[in-house]
């Protein structure tokens, strides 16, 4: 993390003009959504219960606190961070598939954060409410350039869906073997993480991204969420042993929050400003940022105190009853590219068939007896 004192960069000033749809992506969208729901309806059948289409299986249910910091610079100084404030936050850890397997098929953990309370303009479709949602993921790019890309990809996970499990299992260990001897020579495939090849550590300990853009005010970033207190940082690529434990990642993330009684376990929210639009593209989700264009600084800081992580209450009440999507956004914070403009189509039809199924219409919370954080 780069201290705010010393910025020097030129962030790029938002405009609508940094958006460049596709005259396909109406149909791109119409077939993301026939897939996810032919996903969910695929587990809904065959466990009688409605999911997700995707992140279905749930680590960590859990809640905090997300404190603005003072002293912004006017650069960082925007949208809901534009004044130090706390906000109370939901958050969700997960992994990607839209069923629940066992842990030892290693994927990608993301973290999607829910904070509440917040005021402003909204983006269309989310007025009326005041939370703001940020999705992230323990790694820095999309696993596809556009919304065309994740179509792909979705296509072959469908074929898949509840299929197989001990054979995925299998593919995930041979994955995991060879990602390692990769990054042994300093190399990363984001593309075999994803089918399975990620490592068997502890999600506490990541730092995750959003993998792409969202507008910033007056300007436009991405965000990653960095470990900070000793305890998680000790958490960083520690193995788990998941053996004979389908629900291991679970058990792991609760036990580390249930014996929590020192100091509260404390991210950073840091904020990485566009300076470059060919070098740190909108609508290419697949290209990393440079950090030394643009280095990622602190404008907030996530803490949770002891708590127990994850329950069956807290699964009825948080994975059924709530949707996180990128859509519940203040104007300033508005979603940018084309995997960004598919996610409002998608997510919300996928809400729309979980509610129906399960007869629990998601909710957005809100602060008892007040409009606003303290």
């Amino acid at each position: 993390m780069n201290d705010f004192s010393t910025l020097s960069i030129k962030p790029v000033l938002f405009s609508p003009a940094v958006e460049v749809p596709k005259s396909d992506e109406p149909k791109t969208q119409a077939d993301l959504v026939d897939t996810l729901l032919g996903m969910s309806k695929t587990m809904a059948d065959s466990t009688g219960h409605a999911m997700r289409a995707v992140h279905a299986k749930s680590h960590g249910l859990l809640r905090g606190e997300l404190r603005v910091v003072e002293g912004l610079p006017p650069e960082l100084a925007q949208g809901m961070f534009a004044a130090p404030r706390s906000y109370p936050v939901v958050l969700r850890i997960s992994t990607p598939p839209a069923e629940v397997l066992d842990d030892r098929v290693s994927l990608p953990r993301g973290m999607a954060i829910k904070v509440i309370g917040v005021e402003g303009e909204r983006v269309a479709g989310s007025e009326g409410d005041s939370t703001q949602d940020f999705l992230f993921v323990d790694g820095p790019v999309f696993a596809a350039p556009d919304a065309k890309g994740f179509l792909k990809n979705l296509k072959l996970l469908a074929g898949t869906t509840d299929k197989a499990p001990t054979a995925k299992r299998v593919l995930s260990s041979v994955l995991q073997g060879v990602e390692k001897a990769i990054e042994a020579v300093g190399g990363q495939s984001s593309t075999l993480i994803s089918m399975g090849g990620h490592a068997e550590t502890h999600p506490l300990g990541a730092t995750f991204f959003t993998q792409v853009p969202i507008r910033y005010g007056a300007y436009i970033a991405k965000l990653q969420l960095a470990p900070v207190s000793p305890d998680l940082r000790a958490l960083e690529n520690a193995p788990m042993d998941l053996d004979g434990k389908p629900d291991g990642t679970r058990e792991a993330v609760a036990d580390f929050l249930r014996v929590h009684t020192g100091e509260p376990a404390e991210w950073e929210l840091r904020v990485q400003l566009c300076t470059d639009l060919e070098k740190m593209p909108i609508e290419d989700a697949s290209i990393e940022w440079p950090q030394d264009l643009s280095p990622f600084i602190a404008v907030a800081r996530l803490t949770l105190d002891a708590q127990e992580g994850w329950s069956a209450a807290l699964s009825r009440e948080i994975d059924d009853g709530m949707a996180f999507n990128p859509w519940h956004a203040l104007a300033a914070h508005q979603p940018l590219g084309g995997v960004m403009r598919a996610r409002k189509v998608v997510y919300a039809a996928s809400s729309q068939f979980r509610g129906e199924r399960t007869g629990c219409p998601m909710h957005e919370p809100r602060i008892p007896n007040s409009s606003s954080a303290s």
